[in-house]
């Protein structure tokens, strides 16, 4: 991948080696609960979320990347793609696309949306319009879930940033609210349209970054699906429990995954990432 090519942005916060303790957030319980969820196929981000509705995030120290940290500056010259793609997308829609910060971290963090904890993998939270990452979680992508590569990485990326896009519209508080509404199955699916439409708005960034950026080197569309399909709901189920349990997916199966990624990156348009009116997925 030709990140270089793209310009680093400023909105990335490290808070690494802040020296943040799980105690003074939301506390290690509501975490080991998140984790556990996650686990069971439940999205950590709704335990997270209540939490974090009943205490605000503590204050934490946080500065610019540095010059020389190679991984760092490939987050943010990646989050730069994004947001001069995605700019460029609201303002032919007559939309004004607001930014979100990237925060780097180490073990966890305060959050809007309560204790970011590295085990739960990237997140991102709306309440605070940040996307959370521990640097780990690359290395953890290429060796356990068997995806290396940099556009892999700028995948998982890319699929958060996406969360936001869908922030910005309102799709994610419309998705919350019929959730809320809805039986745990059914609250479960629509955790799975969101997610798919995520990974296809994801698509439809990078098919925008190579046609304007030229970003795109052999394999790195290779790299893409195959972290796409390592991340899928059924494969994560069958190495945790050595079952699979559909009813309680929450991101959608890795053929889906790698189905809605495509079409994005093959149509770069965010119209056909309308996953609650597909009729299947």
């Amino acid at each position: 991948m030709q990140w270089r090519r793209s310009r680093a942005s400023d909105n990335v916060e490290d808070r690494r080696g802040g020296g943040f303790s799980a105690s003074k957030g939301i506390g290690l319980g509501t975490i080991a609960i998140a984790l556990v969820a996650m686990l069971l196929g439940v999205d950590p981000g709704v335990v997270l979320n209540i939490a974090g509705q009943m205490q605000p995030p503590a204050p934490v120290e946080s500065a610019p990347p540095p010059a020389n940290d190679e991984a760092a500056q490939f987050v943010a010259h990646v989050l730069g793609d994004t947001e001069d793609t995605w700019r460029t997308l609201f303002s032919q829609t007559g939309k004004q696309y607001a930014d979100a910060k990237l925060v780097l971290f180490s073990g966890s963090t305060p959050t809007a949306c309560g204790t970011g904890q590295s085990a739960m993998g990237p997140f991102y939270c709306p309440g605070d319009r940040k996307v959370y990452i521990d640097l780990a979680f690359f290395n953890e992508l290429k060796t356990r879930f068997g995806a290396p590569g940099d556009f892999a990485q700028a995948y998982v990326i890319g699929h958060e940033v996406a969360h936001h896009v869908q922030n910005l519209l309102g799709i994610s508080e419309r998705v919350q609210r019929a959730r809320q509404q809805s039986s745990e199955a059914e609250a479960n699916r629509l955790s799975v349209r969101l997610e798919l439409q995520a990974d296809c708005l994801a698509g439809v960034w990078a098919h925008h970054a190579d046609r304007s950026r030229q970003i795109l080197e052999s394999g790195d569309v290779e790299e893409a699906l195959s972290a796409a399909s390592a991340i899928g709901d059924d494969r994560l189920q069958r190495q945790a429990q050595g079952h699979v349990v559909p009813d309680s997916f929450t991101h959608g199966s890795s053929q889906q995954r790698v189905t809605w990624f495509k079409r994005g990156l093959q149509s770069g348009n965010p119209k056909a990432c309308d996953t609650f009116s597909a009729a299947a997925l």
